[in-house]
């Protein structure tokens, strides 16, 4: 995870915690002069507990009337600091600027230059019991009250945003929320770290974006200027596989990163669904909201993709008389807000898909909101379309036309709409902790972007990935909502994990396309790529088998005894189109995206390296015991 200006994003190849400024591909970074346009202010506004938050407000110097807010709030700094020093770019995009706002951007209490003490995912207390008791929702609405009567030339109305961690805190923001926020944007907002968000899927920790994030995020005592010179942390290899794989356990990567590790021990020390994690799981708190919220994520966001959807059904489900809508593109952690969107990896989306979404979704749901300035229509989900890359919008997500229908795991690799009727089989592979499978086909030093999209024809060639894939398609097939496993399943050790990974696999004449490696800046450089046949990763999810009956009480497998598991992977919105194939791989490990399981019933932070153990996995296929994927088909047109 790194800061792009307010947000964090988990970057394979950058070492430690870096600020970097805002950029949207596609507008000249000299095309508009902050300095220039805006004047600087700096304010401590002081909290109900007498905490005071240093908060920078840009004025425009020319405006034609009063001008509403926009605010956002981070816990990664709001420098530049000082009333003469400017960042690039202020608001969500140059739009923005031109248009004129009174942009707010403000330290969270005990980060930056805040005063207070900063607790990593503000646990949201409903019970308040004095006019001193505090949370991120109190803090907000205590900084609008004081904004509102200290700084001129205001309209009287306050706009929210924020990406990926400022998303977590407009989600804390607008609940019981000041009168005066009228619009709202939470952007793949952190709901809930253990159930799917950065810290853990499925039981599973996600080791190398954790361990990457935490080497640089730390604890600070104090209002704290960001040092001048920020140092990476040092892998001494640029192949995460091989350094995780050294420092195999989570007891030497702690002593890796050294003191001052108290948010990575919180991390790893809560390895079930205890009440760290439940108190501190935002998107069951989201009630009592009084504005229109915007929510906003990437169908290829490796962080906390769940937490936006997480975020926009709560919202609806404790909300139901607001305009509460959905916009999810073809985009990683943040993407819409520093690439123009059209490839990832080597993926072609066909178009500027960030430049629609900021002038046609984004800038237009503040301006209506903020200024009555239009046209604006509210549209319930915008969600991109991948595979035909066309925008789509629905009334519903997920749309209520898709019909549910079942891909059958079949005999000899196939995959199939239909059940074998009434033969029973089963599958096996040897999955070794020793030889763990990567999660990617090519060296990397942590959690690339594109593995969202990767080729899996390396993973297809081992013997300890079990493949099934569709024969050709003679229509178009498109699957949208979630994507439900259900596998019947036995292991010779006492614990396993089980990746279910959902492919598209392209025709194997298919004709590379010139210079088609587009992949993002910020990946390790990729090695050429022959579209024939490629298999790209749609969806990938872990299941810790020891979760299968609850994330807060593990249980232990009895070696050889046929259990079931069942959960859901993000919701997807693809179309497998015609001469392509519907393919499912399962495997046991995904290195070192998420952490090895030992394949023993144990607390994996206190697991030794003689602890891991080979195991053998059977999948089982029949009429009492079908391992399937539930997914949600759309109607032909």
């Amino acid at each position: 995870m790194v800061n792009f200006s307010g947000f964090r994003i988990y970057l394979g190849i950058v070492l430690g915690l870096c600020i970097f400024s805002l950029h949207v591909f596609g507008e000249d970074a000299n095309a508009y002069d902050i300095k220039e346009n805006y004047t600087k202010y700096e304010y401590r506004i002081p909290m109900r507990d007498g905490v005071k938050l240093f908060t920078a407000v840009y004025v425009p110097k020319k405006s034609q009337g009063p001008l509403p807010f926009l605010m956002i709030r981070t816990p990664y700094t709001v420098s530049p600091y000082g009333v003469s020093e400017y960042p690039e770019r202020v608001g969500p995009s140059l739009s923005f600027m031109k248009a004129g706002y009174i942009f707010v951007n403000q330290d969270v209490r005990g980060r930056g230059m805040s005063e207070g003490f900063f607790i990593n995912e503000t646990p949201h207390d409903e019970s308040k019991h004095g006019p001193h008791d505090i949370n991120e929702s109190t803090d907000m609405y205590d900084s609008v009250d004081w904004l509102l009567k200290h700084v001129p030339n205001n309209n009287g109305r306050v706009g929210i945003w924020g990406i990926s961690y400022p998303g977590f805190f407009v989600d804390a923001s607008i609940i019981d929320s000041h009168p005066a926020i009228k619009a709202a944007s939470p952007q793949a907002p952190m709901g809930d770290e253990y159930l799917g968000d950065d810290s853990y899927h499925n039981g599973a920790l996600m080791l190398a974006a954790n361990f990457s994030f935490f080497t640089g995020f730390r604890p600070q005592e104090g209002p704290t200027l960001p040092p001048k010179n920020r140092t990476s942390f040092n892998y001494g290899t640029f192949d995460g596989y091989e350094y995780y794989l050294k420092h195999g356990t989570l007891n030497e990567l702690t002593a890796m990163i050294g003191g001052n590790d108290e948010y990575w021990r919180e991390v790893v020390d809560h390895t079930t669904y205890d009440s760290f994690w439940q108190s501190r799981a935002i998107w069951k708190h989201l009630k009592n909201i009084h504005c229109p919220v915007l929510v906003v994520g990437g169908l290829f966001d490796a962080e906390d993709m769940m937490g936006t959807y997480r975020t926009f059904q709560a919202i609806d489900t404790y909300n139901p008389t607001i305009q509460n809508s959905l916009v999810m593109g073809p985009w990683v952690h943040g993407g819409w807000a520093r690439t123009n969107g059209h490839y990832l990896g080597v993926v072609d989306f066909a178009s500027n898909t960030c430049a629609f979404y900021n002038e046609s979704l984004l800038f237009p749901f503040f301006e209506y909101h903020l200024k009555d300035k239009g046209p604006y229509t509210f549209v319930k989900a915008t969600v991109f379309e991948t595979g035909t890359n066309v925008w789509r919008q629905y009334q519903s997500w997920p749309p209520k036309e898709a019909k549910e229908q079942k891909l059958y795991l079949r005999e000899n690799g196939m995959l199939a709409f239909n059940s074998a009727g009434n033969v029973v089989a089963s599958d096996s592979y040897v999955s070794d902790p020793a030889k763990p499978v990567p999660f990617v086909g090519y060296t990397a030093l942590g959690m690339t972007q594109e593995y969202m999209v990767s080729d899996q024809r390396f993973a297809w060639k081992r013997n300890d990935v079990l493949s099934y894939q569709t024969e050709i398609l003679d229509n178009d097939v498109t699957l949208v909502g979630p994507v439900s496993p259900t596998l019947f399943v036995s292991t010779t050790g006492t614990d396993s994990d089980f990746v279910v990974k959902l492919i598209d696999v392209y025709p194997s004449d298919l004709v590379n396309e010139p210079n088609i490696k587009k992949q993002q800046s910020n990946d390790p450089q990729l090695p050429d790529v022959v579209l024939a046949g490629y298999q790209q990763l749609v969806r990938g999810e872990p299941f810790r088998g020891k979760f299968r009956k609850s994330f807060e009480n593990p249980e232990a497998f009895t070696p050889g005894k046929v259990e079931e598991i069942k959960f859901s992977m993000p919701d997807i919105n693809h179309t497998f189109r015609k001469g392509h194939r519907i393919m499912v791989q399962i495997q046991s490990s995904w290195f070192p995206l998420i952490d090895r399981n030992p394949q023993v019933f144990e607390d994996i932070r206190e697991a030794k390296k003689e602890d891991y153990k080979s195991a053998t996995e059977t999948i089982y296929r029949g009429p009492n015991q079908a391992s399937l994927l539930r997914v949600f088909v759309m109607p032909k047109p």
